[in-house]
C-alpha cells in the first residue's frame, strides 16, 4: 500500500532532511511538500527526485498563516488523495528575534550555558504582528493554521481502518511560563515562539484524548540545536563565525546539539517507523545526537495537563468558529 506523507515548511532545513531521510526508508510512498514559496519547493522537489529519481513527490502551495491559503490547500489535498498516513507540522516561524547580547555573553561564560543555547531562555524575544487575518503572525502560522489544517482534513485522518499519524516539531524553547490559557495569542508577552510551541504541545495532547478512537494519533518531537535559517537568524553572522567552534565543542558535553538538519530529524524520522498505539502522548521525542556523532530519540515527559489542554481546544474550536465568520462575510462583499 502506497502511503502518503504530507510534509508543511518541506522545502529547507529540517523538513527537506525529513523528505529525504523518508524517501530513503520508502521509495514507493507518495509524498507531498506543503510550502509556502512554489519556486523554494521545486527546488527542493528537484533535489530529492536527483537522489530519488523514481519518487512520487508532489507539490502543494500552504502558507499555514494564513486561513485562505489553509483552506485551499486542503480542498486541492482532498481533491488528490483518498487518506492521509502521515502530517508532519514542520512550518514555524520566529520573526525578528532579538538577543540580549550583555545576557548572552554573560552567559556563553556561566555554568548555565548548555541550558542556553539549548532553550535561549533569557536572552531572547521575538516582536510579533498581527496578520491579515488580524491573529498574531507567529501564532497564526506556528499552531492555529496547522490547527485548522487538522480540522480540514479529518475526513482523511480519521478513517478507523487506517490509522493516521499528525506529528508537530516542536521546541526545548517550548515552556509553560510562557503560554497563558487567557492570552492564547500571546498578544501582550514577548515570548511569542515559546508561547505557540508550548500551546503545540497542549494541543497534541488534546488530539490524542479526542481522536485516537477515531484512528488519529498525534506525537511531538524536539529537533534539538539545529542549525537553519531560522537559528542563523537570530544574530548576526559574525557572530556565529565567533561561536560556532565553542557550539562543536560543547556537543561533546550534551546530546541536544544536534546542530545539523539530517541529525535533527531523527525524532520525526523515528516515529514514522512506531506503531502509533506504542507511543507515549505525553511525552516528547527528543532527537539527540552523541559526543561521537550517533543519533538516536528519546522520550520526555511534557509539563501539562489535561484541563488546560482541553481548554485550549476549546478556545481555538470557537476561534475557528469565528474566523470562518470573518471570511464568509469578506467574501459576502467582495
Amino acid at each position: 500500500m502506497q502511503r502518503v506523507v504530507i510534509v508543511t515548511g518541506a522545502n529547507s532545513g529540517i523538513g527537506l532532511a525529513l523528505c529525504e531521510r523518508l524517501l530513503t526508508e520508502d521509495s514507493q510512498l507518495r509524498l507531498c511538500l506543503a510550502c509556502r514559496n512554489l519556486q523554494r519547493a521545486e527546488a527542493a522537489r528537484s533535489a530529492l527526485l536527483a537522489s530519488h529519481p523514481d519518487a512520487h513527490v508532489d507539490l502543494l502551495q500552504l502558507d499555514v498563516g494564513s486561513v485562505q491559503s489553509v483552506l485551499t490547500a486542503a480542498h486541492e489535498v482532498k481533491a488528490r488523495y483518498n487518506r492521509i498516513d502521515f502530517l508532519y507540522l514542520n512550518a514555524g516561524i520566529m520573526p525578528n528575534p532579538q538577543v540580549d547580547i550583555r545576557a548572552f555573553f554573560k552567559g556563553l561564560f556561566s555554568k548555565n550555558v548548555i541550558q542556553m543555547f539549548a532553550t535561549a531562555e533569557g536572552i531572547l524575544t521575538q516582536q510579533d504582528r498581527l496578520n491579515s487575518d488580524g491573529l498574531q503572525e507567529v501564532f497564526a502560522t506556528n499552531l492555529f493554521g496547522h490547527f485548522l489544517l487538522i480540522r480540514e482534513l479529518e475526513p482523511l485522518l480519521c478513517l478507523t481502518e487506517n490509522s493516521s499519524r499528525v506529528v508537530w516539531t516542536s521546541s526545548s524553547n517550548a515552556r509553560r511560563s510562557a503560554f497563558n490559557i487567557e492570552d492564547m495569542q500571546h498578544r501582550n508577552g514577548t515570548e511569542p515562539y515559546s508561547s505557540s510551541k508550548y500551546a503545540s504541545d497542549l494541543l497534541s495532547l488534546a488530539l490524542n484524548r479526542r481522536k485516537n478512537s477515531q484512528g488519529l494519533f498525534s506525537s511531538v518531537i524536539c529537533p534539538g540545536l539545529v542549525m537553519t535559517n531560522l537559528t542563523y537568524g537570530i544574530l548576526p553572522s559574525f557572530f556565529w563565525t565567533l561561536i560556532m567552534p565553542i557550539m562543536w565543542l560543547i556537543r561533546i558535553f550534551t546530546n541536544t546539539f544536534t546542530l545539523t538538519p539530517y541529525n535533527g530529524s531523527e525524532a520525526l524520522h523515528w516515529l514514522f517507523l512506531q506503531k502509533p498505539e506504542s507511543l507515549d502522548a505525553r511525552a516528547k521525542y527528543h532527537s539527540l545526537t552523541s559526543g561521537l556523532g550517533k543519533n538516536y530519540t528519546k522520550p520526555r515527559q511534557m509539563d501539562m495537563d489535561d484541563e488546560m489542554s482541553d481548554a485550549l481546544y476549546s478556545k481555538l474550536l470557537k476561534l475557528e468558529k469565528e474566523v470562518r465568520r470573518k471570511l464568509s462575510e469578506r467574501e459576502r462583499t467582495q
